[in-house]
């Protein structure tokens, strides 16, 4: 099950709730206030991957290489 963001209009509290994805936009209540004049938000998240290749397929190698895995050409 998802967690999912929201935010309070009327109290400004942002906060988390696990939630299936049918109810991902239903009502949800404040935790700060009560309010369930809340609005789900967009997640946002970083990734620093210092110029290596970070997405990797399993056994497919990494692109870079032919090798069944990584340790060849070391990414």
């Amino acid at each position: 099950m998802p967690i999912y963001e929201y935010k309070c209009e009327d109290c400004g509290h942002h906060f988390d709730a696990l939630r299936t994805m049918r109810a991902a936009d239903d009502a949800i209540a404040c935790k700060a206030c009560g309010s369930e004049r809340t609005q789900r938000t967009l997640s946002v998240f970083f990734a620093h991957s210092e110029g290596r290749s970070v997405v990797h397929a399993g056994n497919s190698g990494c692109g870079n290489c032919r090798g069944r895995n990584c340790a060849g050409c070391n990414h």
